[in-house]
This record gives C-alpha cells, sequence and structure tokens, in this order.
C-alpha cells in the first residue's frame, strides 16, 4: 500500500475528473470474449524496478541490506505464486527484466532525497518531504517506458521502494488511461497501449501487494459495471455515508461486494477493506458470525436464486490475516468463458489487461 495516496483521496479526486470532458484517444479494440470453452491463460509481463541505493559508501551496503527490509525478488516471486493460485491458473506473471537504481526516484516538485537523510527519515517517521509524490514522468522518461511498451516488450512495470517514495499502489498511463486506484498518468497517449504501474513497498509483505492489486482490481471493475458511486459510497466511513435505501441486486459487481454493513443480511464477498462481517476499514478479524452466500460465487455464473446463505465469520478467511484475507477476496473473483448481460464472465481480463476495457 502507498504511503502517500490513500485509496479515498485518490478515488474522490478521479470521481471529480469524471465531470470533465474527456480527450478522445486511440484505443486498441478489445478481444471478444469466446461464449464457450476453456479459456486461455493469460502471461502478462513485467518490467521490475528497484530503487535500492548504497546507503554507506564505506561499505557499499545498500538500503534494503541497512534497514533489513524484505527481499524484492522473493516478494515478486510470492506475489506471482499467489495470482497464480488465486485466479486458478489463468494469470501467469513473468518477469522479463529486472533493474536496480542506485538512487531514490525524484519527487514531483524536484526534490530527492539524498539516501542517508531518506535512511534518518526511515527510521524516525520523521521529517519526510511534503509533498510525497514522486515524479512518474520522470520515472517514463529515464526507462523509455512509453516507446518500449508501444513496442510490446512488457505489460506492466513493477516500482520496489520503500515508504515515502510517492508511489501510487497503481496507476495507468498510456492512451486512453483512467483511474485505477491512482492516475491516470496525463500526457502519456503517444503510447497506443494502456498499462499498469505498479508501487509496491519491500518495507511490506505479499499481503500488501495483494492489497494493490485487489484495489486496482476494485477500481476497473466499477468502471466495466458501472460503479464508481457504489464503490464510494460502500467505502465510505458508516458515520459518514448517506442513506441508500436499495442496494442493486442485478449489478453482479456490487453485489460482489455486498457486507453486512451496507446490506444487512445479504453479505456476498465484501471489498478489500471490509470482510462480511466487518464494521470498519481493515477489520478482517472479527469473529462475530455473519449470514454470508459468499460460496455461491464460485459457482459463477450459475449464482443460486435464492442464494445460499451460511454462517461465516474471520476463520473462513484467515482469521485477520491480510494475505489470507486478500487471496480469499480475489478466489472468489469469477474465471470462466462466456459472457452474462454482455460482460465477461471472466473478470480477471478486466484489470490484469486494461486494453479489454474501453
Amino acid at each position: 500500500m502507498s504511503e502517500s495516496k490513500s485509496f479515498w483521496s485518490v478515488l474522490f479526486d478521479s470521481l471529480l475528473n469524471l465531470f470533465r470532458p474527456p480527450t478522445p484517444q486511440p484505443q486498441p479494440q478489445p478481444q471478444p470474449e469466446p461464449e464457450s470453452g476453456v479459456l486461455v491463460p493469460m502471461q502478462p509481463r513485467a518490467l521490475v524496478i528497484i530503487y535500492n541505493p548504497v546507503v554507506d559508501p564505506a561499505t557499499g551496503k545498500k538500503l534494503i541490506e541497512a534497514m533489513n527490509w524484505a527481499d524484492p525478488d522473493q516478494l515478486a516471486a510470492d506475489y506471482i505464486a499467489d495470482i497464480d493460485e488465486c485466479s486458478g491458473g489463468l494469470v501467469k506473471y513473468r518477469v522479463v527484466e529486472r533493474i536496480e537504481v542506485d538512487e531514490i526516484p525524484v519527487k514531483a516538485d524536484g526534490f530527492q532525497y539524498a539516501a542517508q537523510a531518506y535512511v534518518n527519515v526511515a527510521r524516525t517517521n520523521t521529517g519526510a518531504h511534503d509533498p510525497d509524490a514522486v515524479d512518474y514522468h520522470a520515472i517514463i522518461a529515464k526507462f523509455n517506458l512509453l516507446t518500449r511498451v508501444a513496442a510490446n516488450e512488457f505489460d506492466e512495470v513493477w516500482l520496489f521502494g520503500g515508504p515515502y517514495f510517492g508511489f501510487w499502489e497503481s496507476a495507468m498511463a498510456g492512451a486512453g488511461a483512467f483511474f485505477s486506484n491512482g492516475g491516470p498518468i496525463e500526457n502519456t497517449s503517444q503510447c497506443p497501449r494502456k498499462f499498469l504501474i505498479m508501487g509496491f513497498n519491500y518495507q511490506r509483505g505479499v499481503g500488501e501487494m495483494l492489497e494493490d492489486l485487489g484495489h486496482r482490481a476494485e477500481a476497473i471493475l466499477a468502471r466495466v459495471f458501472n460503479a464508481l458511486g457504489f464503490l464510494t459510497w460502500a467505502y465510505t466511513p458508516y458515520q459518514e455515508r448517506t442513506p441508500k435505501t436499495a442496494v442493486s441486486q442485478s449489478n453482479l459487481y456490487e453485489r460482489y461486494m455486498y457486507f453486512d454493513q451496507i446490506a444487512p443480511g445479504r453479505s456476498n464477498i465484501g471489498s478489500l477493506h471490509y470482510a462480511p462481517n466487518s464494521l470498519a476499514d481493515y477489520q478482517w478479524g472479527v469473529t462475530t458470525p455473519v449470514q454470508s452466500c459468499a460460496d455461491d460465487w464460485l459457482q459463477f455464473p450459475n449464482l443460486p436464486d435464492p442464494p445460499n446463505y451460511r454462517t461465516m465469520s474471520a476463520a473462513d478467511w484467515g482469521k485477520g490475516d491480510i494475505r489470507a484475507h486478500h487471496k480469499w477476496w480475489l478466489k472468489h473473483l469469477p474465471k470462466v468463458a462466456g459472457t452474462t448481460n454482455g460482460i465477461a464472465n471472466n473478470w480477471w481480463k478486466y484489470f490484469i489487461d486494461p486494453n479489454t476495457v474501453r
């Protein structure tokens, strides 16, 4: 999860931008989803960029070692394995290039931490530069990302850095780029393909990486299902949420996101932050039982009517563990052939390949 841009601050900013007339951009046409048959596994390719500067010139010790933070190569390997597992083998990421950089990236306002100064900030959690946002255009230019994506060398970019690096959890660039829990990155339309730039924090673990992917999925699926307003309402703190007398049952994505607090007695899977029985953000360990029909989603698109509710609690999704909950959430996302109401029954294709989304 990014240190600089909360899910909510970015989401609200993006919703405001929805009222601005978009600039028409050429977009690749999505491929039709087969009506029947076996889905072909997706094999997205990632360029990995690891920011790991030398912090002690006398010994050559680098930031990750000095701070005893996680090995980004192991994080990437575990993340790839989890996505393979959660998608039922449908999404098989590959790292096609790894670049390690001896610097901390430049901020959008031109500021750049010296290595030792950054270590002091990270160790004390004081003195961080404000504003925090990284300069994505500098990263794009330094690594020639637009040209390389246009040449089909890779499909997305994974940035690994520490806290206060200013990464979004995910941001989209390219022609027709849109909100994906960050961004879109402006002035990148010369690249004809949309692509995601993920911001991973090697101070944290695979669970937080899955949260980045999950919020990317939530935002992109909300666009596909025309449910951005619902996503905003569902994530608004309970005390600030305006009354909603009817929660749509016809919008399958909205139904997937039901948790008891917004749809009493009709919990489904919930959101990344709210398990079926959560009362507030990140409460994945609540033991209070709740009636949920989460299991029905493993039969998609043949959702039982009426739903098969059963008693569930945190024991079903990992007893409060972030990685376990997010894997449970991802595993229930539909991933079969065919279409329902003109939308593919394989929801994974939309948030893995944004070029399938208009």
